[in-house]
């Protein structure tokens, strides 16, 4: 993953594409295939994430 990190927090920017399309490419999928569809996959996934490192501040668990 990429994450950036400063005064007010972290936050995840996204997957290192090289290391999952050979991740993908390692488990036999289509590369093409996997280059469709891991942008809309890492984009889901940052979102949830950043949502829940926001949610878990706010409620305190954020250590």
């Amino acid at each position: 993953m990429r994450i950036a990190a400063g005064m007010g927090g972290m936050a995840v920017l996204g997957w290192d594409m090289t290391a999952a399309l050979a991740m993908a490419g390692s488990l036999g999928l289509d590369p093409l295939i996997a280059a469709e569809c891991l942008p809309e996959l890492e984009a889901v996934m940052v979102r949830k994430l950043n949502e829940q490192m926001v949610a878990g501040d706010r409620h305190g668990s954020g250590q």
